[in-house]
C-alpha cells in the first residue's frame, strides 16, 4: 500500500492529471474524474491551481445540444520551452520545442575539434542564445537534455566518449553553474528509444531502438522503463564483438559490431565503391535509382553484418518492437524485409521490426520529450508528431 503525507499525495494527483490532459489534448473536468478515479473536488482544486500558474488553459466548446457547454482543459503549450541537443562526432544539433514537443526552431553546427573545453564553450553559447529566445514565456527554458554518443553513468557524468576520447567529465555541473538552467545528460540511444515510445509506439512497453550513425547504440525499454544497468552503461551494443581479431575499434577492442554495421562504416564502403571521397544521401539515392549493381552488392554485405547483431539482440531481449534508426537505410527499398530474411533463428522472437521514421532527429526529439517529462514531474508522457 502506498502511503505518504498530504503534499506527496497532492503531487501524485497533479502528475496524473497533467499526464491525462497531455494524452487527450482537450478534456473536461468530469472526464478527468472518470479516467483518473479522483473525486471532483480534488480535480477542481488542482485545475484551479494550474490555471493560476498558467500551465493549462480552458476553452468552452460550442455545441447545439441543450444544457451547459463544457469547459475543456488543455496544456498551455507555449508557457515554456524544452531544448534537446545531440552531441555527435562532427556535429551538434539543437531542437527547441514547446511543452507538447512541437518543434519551434532547430539548428545544426559543425565541429572540427574534440577539445572538451571548446565544445563546452560552444554548448554554453548556444544554450544561452536559446534561453534568450524563450525569455518572453512564463517559464522560459524549462530544461536542457544533451544526448551523448558514449557512456553516461547514473549520476549523469560522462564516463567515456570514444570518438572524442573524453573520460570522466562532468558536463552537467559545468553548464548548470553557468546557465542556471536544469541540465540533463543522457545516452543518445536511450533518447532515441524514448522518442519512439513517447511520440509513436505509445502502447509498446518492450521496445528496443538500434541507432546506426557514427557508432551503434541500443536504447532498451522493458516494462515501460528505460533499462540502464547497474552503473548506467547498458546498451553499448556497438562494442559487441562479431569478428574476432577484426578491425580495431576506438574502445580498445577489435572486431566490434559498429566497425562493420554502423552507418559511418557503410558510408566508407560506399565511397570506396563509388570512388568518391564523400557521398551525400542525395547522391546515394541517385545511385540506387540507377540500380547500381556494386552499390546494391555493398548493401547485401552490410545487411549480413547488421543481421548478425540484430539476431543477437532479439535472442537477448525478445522485444515486442525493434526499431532500427538509420537515415541511410531509409533510402534503400524493402530494407526491412531484407533484414528479416536474414533472421533465421528458431529461438529468436519479436513482434515488429521497423525502420524508424524519425531518422537522425530521434535523439533531439527524445531529449525535448525528456526535458518536458522532468518539468511536469510525470511518469508517463504521450505526445504526437505533427
Amino acid at each position: 500500500m502506498v502511503t505518504g503525507d498530504a503534499s506527496y499525495i497532492k503531487k501524485i494527483n497533479r502528475s496524473i492529471i497533467i499526464s491525462k490532459i497531455i494524452e487527450h489534448g482537450m478534456i473536461s473536468r468530469a472526464d478527468l474524474a472518470k479516467i483518473t478515479g479522483l473525486n471532483k473536488a480534488t480535480i477542481s482544486v488542482q485545475v484551479s491551481e494550474m490555471l493560476k500558474e498558467e500551465l493549462i488553459f480552458e476553452t468552452q466548446l460550442e455545441h447545439k445540444n441543450l444544457g451547459r457547454r463544457p469547459f475543456m482543459l488543455s496544456i498551455n503549450e507555449n508557457a515554456g520551452y524544452a531544448l534537446g541537443i545531440d552531441l555527435d562526432q562532427e556535429t551538434i544539433s539543437f531542437n527547441l520545442s514547446n511543452l507538447l514537443g512541437k518543434e519551434v526552431s532547430s539548428k545544426c553546427i559543425s565541429i572540427n575539434t574534440s577539445d572538451y573545453e571548446e565544445i563546452e564553450a560552444l554548448l554554453l553559447e548556444h544554450i544561452m542564445s536559446f534561453q534568450d529566445q524563450c525569455a518572453h514565456s512564463s517559464y522560459g527554458l524549462v530544461g536542457v537534455v544533451i544526448g551523448i554518443h558514449g557512456i553516461v553513468n547514473k549520476d549523469e557524468k560522462i564516463f567515456f566518449v570514444p570518438h572524442h576520447q573524453w573520460r570522466n567529465v562532468d558536463l552537467k555541473k559545468g553548464l548548470e553553474e553557468k546557465t542556471g538552467i536544469p541540465i540533463y545528460i543522457e545516452n543518445n540511444a536511450n533518447l532515441c528509444s524514448f522518442a519512439e515510445k513517447v511520440f509513436k509506439h505509445h502502447q509498446s512497453d518492450n521496445l528496443l531502438s538500434v541507432t546506426l550513425y557514427s557508432g551503434i547504440g541500443l536504447g532498451i525499454i522493458v516494462n515501460g522503463e528505460t533499462l540502464k544497468g547497474h552503473h548506467g552503461y547498458a546498451g553499448e551494443i556497438g562494442h559487441m564483438i562479431i569478428m574476432p581479431d577484426g578491425i580495431r575499434c576506438k574502445c580498445g577492442n577489435a572486431g566490434c559490431w559498429e566497425q562493420y554495421a554502423s552507418e559511418a562504416s557503410f558510408m566508407k564502403q560506399l565511397c570506396k565503391t563509388a570512388q568518391s571521397e564523400v557521398l551525400t544521401y542525395e547522391e546515394i539515392a541517385n545511385l540506387i535509382d540507377k540500380a547500381d549493381s556494386q552499390i546494391m552488392n555493398d548493401l547485401d554485405k552490410y545487411i549480413n553484418y547488421l543481421a548478425i547483431g540484430v539476431n543477437n539482440i532479439i535472442n537477448l531481449y525478445n522485444p515486442e518492437t525493434l526499431i532500427i534508426n538509420s537515415e541511410l537505410l531509409q533510402l534503400f527499398p524493402e530494407t526491412e524485409e531484407k533484414i528479416k530474411t536474414k533472421l533465421h533463428s528458431s529461438v529468436g522472437h519479436f513482434s515488429r521490426l521497423l525502420i524508424s521514421d524519425f531518422g537522425n532527429k530521434a535523439c533531439i526529439m527524445g531529449a525535448c520529450a525528456l526535458a518536458i517529462q522532468y518539468f511536469f514531474c510525470i511518469s508517463d508522457l504521450c505526445l504526437t508528431v505533427e
